[in-house]
């Protein structure tokens, strides 16, 4: 009759053997010894492997592929403003601030052309062009398997270069970012390769693109962990960082190798000093949610308009172009705002005229659903807001060491750590773009500072807000998978009710009504008559009526049984389970060909992330004053 077998596990069964890698669990054919001694060999690394190297050369000419795209729409930028506001026929990166003087009234009109244009592109084609490009991608990589459309390649940086070229109050991160994205999907959809290869390709791009615009590669690279991988795992991390190596590469090629902002040398700060920055960064931080409510209130209000949405980037324009007209250091990138700003440049009320009519024409704007970037707008402002700030601390409080260039440092930093949460990719790129150690404290503390209140006061973010309106859900925690933390020696069923071959279906079934403890499971592993299991059969089984009283158990067995080790991990069991549509694994010592352990059941599995939750909410004192004195009493004893 059925037999219950037990034993308990020795020390090196626990010790773990994914020195290396995963692998899969181990299909136990009746042929048992032949493939735990194949499990006994040394198992292949799966951090990385054949396809993990094709991915990273891949990678690599999509980062060389992201810095020629970056140059080019700089160029393309440079060219739509000489012949917009210039009407002249170069590539030279101008200011359209500049010409406002020479064509008054007139500058009005330009940026509603290049809305105009933009919401053609979009209606005609690829909605997809709208909005400032991240958030597109996220959702890509969320819900689409990182499918972006391949006209986004082409259509997005053309319509941003126009858009911007015409005076449109935005970056060139963003269109780039998208555009590298599209070109890593693109370039995923062409080839045979996984989803989650695909969203690498897309990472890649988006992050090489990045890299390429602001020769910042550390900061892409987080931007890509942070935004569009959501994990951090060898296989999607280095294609990634060398995609950004080979990016700058590029840019020190075709465009210099100077920071993006140059700043003078700044001193480190003291403690009193350190303190305010950290405090002017909590203030940013709430600003960042007022802008990012003030942000989508707007673009709420767009979509009440009677009219259709491919005129709105029109109407968003108009505010542009009245507002450039009477502040014409909005119009364009503003990258040399941003420089000027850093170093100290511009006066107080320069700033804070600065500050508010950026914002006005650029939330207007982005809201409109024109085509742009965030970054370059929001560094603006809350540069701008840091360094007023700064200026007004150390005017009043000059004994307090504050310099106004550190304050701005921070403002611009901290605005978009909170509007965004993309904490270390705001940290490393204000110091990869300025080259100033001295601010990496700073920085650090403010940025944390922002997103602490950010976190407090916003659910969602500037980049997400939008796709979680239409239903996506975005992940904004990252962390290990516990069930990689966990054993399967540690949590399955070493108590096992076996069954024998020989053993007829009325055998069992006359023994299940007896209604025992051990004939109430749901699966039992059917050995033969040297020991070795040939497979499991279910209570669903035994009760079929298209199967005859008189049958043997093994005759039953339709499959082999599947099983794992007592060392892999409950994440490699659980995908085995769902590969091979199973809901228990037997559990089979390696060292032992044949001999069954015990037995996995996905109720385990569920027991498991029991603990994982039991750890995460209860409350318990290990260590007290109490507990302290009880042990020196007792030592005290001992003596």
């Amino acid at each position: 009759m059925p037999t219950t077998e037990s034993d308990p596990f020795s020390e090196a069964a626990h010790s773990g053997v994914r020195t290396e890698g995963s692998t899969d669990g181990l299909p136990v054919a009746p042929e048992l010894s032949l493939s735990l001694d194949a499990a006994r060999m040394p198992r292949r690394s799966t951090l990385i492997d054949r396809r993990v190297l094709r991915i990273i050369g891949i990678s690599m000419v999509l980062g060389a592929a992201a810095g020629l795209i970056a140059k080019v729409l700089m160029v393309l930028i440079g060219l739509i403003t000489n012949l917009a506001f210039y009407g002249r026929w170069s590539t030279e990166f101008s200011a359209p601030a500049e010409a406002v003087p020479h064509l008054g009234a007139w500058v009005i009109l330009i940026p509603v052309i290049g809305g105009l244009i933009a919401g053609l592109m979009a209606r005609w084609g690829s909605r997809a062009i709208r909005g400032h490009g991240i958030p597109e991608a996220m959702e890509q990589v969320l819900q689409n398997e990182s499918r972006i459309p391949t006209r986004i390649t082409f259509l997005k940086p053309i319509s941003s270069a126009i858009v911007i070229g015409t005076g449109g109050p935005f970056g060139a991160e963003g269109p780039i970012i998208a555009t590298g994205g599209a070109l890593g999907s693109m370039v995923g959809q062409f080839l045979r390769v996984t989803a989650s290869e695909r969203k690498v390709l897309l990472a890649a791009g988006a992050a090489a693109g990045m890299a390429a615009i602001f020769s910042a590669p550390i900061a892409a690279v987080a931007l890509a962990v942070e935004l569009l991988l959501f994990e951090l795992r060898p296989r999607s991390l280095i294609p990634v960082a060398l995609a950004c190596v080979v990016a700058t590469g590029m840019r020190y090629l075709l465009m210099g190798t100077t920071p993006v902002f140059l700043m003078d040398t700044l001193v480190a700060p003291g403690g009193v000093a350190l303190a305010l920055y950290v405090a002017i960064g909590a203030l940013l931080g709430l600003i960042s949610v007022g802008v990012t409510h003030a942000v989508y209130g707007i673009e709420d209000a767009f979509e009440k308009l009677p009219v259709h949405w491919m005129w709105w980037p029109a109407i968003g324009a108009v505010v542009v172009g009245i507002v450039g007209y009477f502040a014409p250091l909005t119009l364009g990138v503003g990258y040399t705002n941003i420089e000027d700003i850093l170093n100290g440049r511009l006066t107080f009320g320069a700033l804070a005229f600065l500050c508010v009519m950026k914002f006005i024409s650029w939330s207007v704007s982005l809201s409109s659903g024109t085509s742009g970037g965030t970054l370059a707008p929001l560094f603006t402002i809350g540069g701008a807001l840091g360094a007023m700030a700064g200026i007004g601390l150390s005017l009043y409080f000059p004994g307090l060491g504050i310099d106004p260039r550190i304050a701005a440092l921070v403002g611009m930093a901290a605005i978009f750590a909170g509007a965004s949460r993309a904490l270390f990719t705001t940290v490393i790129f204000a110091f990869e773009t300025t080259g100033q150690p001295a601010g990496l404290l700073p920085l650090l503390g403010a940025c944390t500072a922002a997103y602490l209140v950010s976190a407090v006061l916003m659910r969602n973010t500037i980049m997400t807000e939008k796709i979680v309106r239409r239903g996506v859900r975005v992940p904004s925690e990252y962390k290990a998978d516990y069930l990689e933390r966990v054993l399967v020696g540690d949590v399955c069923e070493t108590h096992v009710v076996t069954l024998s071959a020989s053993q007829t279906l009325a055998q069992v079934q006359a023994w299940i009504a007896q209604g025992r403890p051990e004939s109430q499971h749901q699966g039992y592993p059917v050995m033969d008559a040297a020991g070795r299991a040939l497979g499991v059969l279910t209570r669903r089984t035994f009760f079929d009526p298209a199967h005859l009283p008189s049958a043997t158990l093994g005759e039953l067995i339709k499959r082999p049984p599947i099983a794992v080790t007592v060392q892999h991990t409950l994440r490699e069991a659980a995908d085995h389970m769902v590969v091979e549509n199973v809901g228990r694994l037997l559990v089979v010592d390696p060292s032992q060909p044949g001999r069954v352990l015990g037995m996995l059941t996905r109720g385990d599995l569920l027991s498991a992330h029991g603990r994982r939750l039991r750890e995460g909410r209860r409350l318990r004192r290990h260590l007290s004053f109490t507990t302290y004195r009880r042990m020196r009493r007792r030592r005290a004893a001992l003596r």
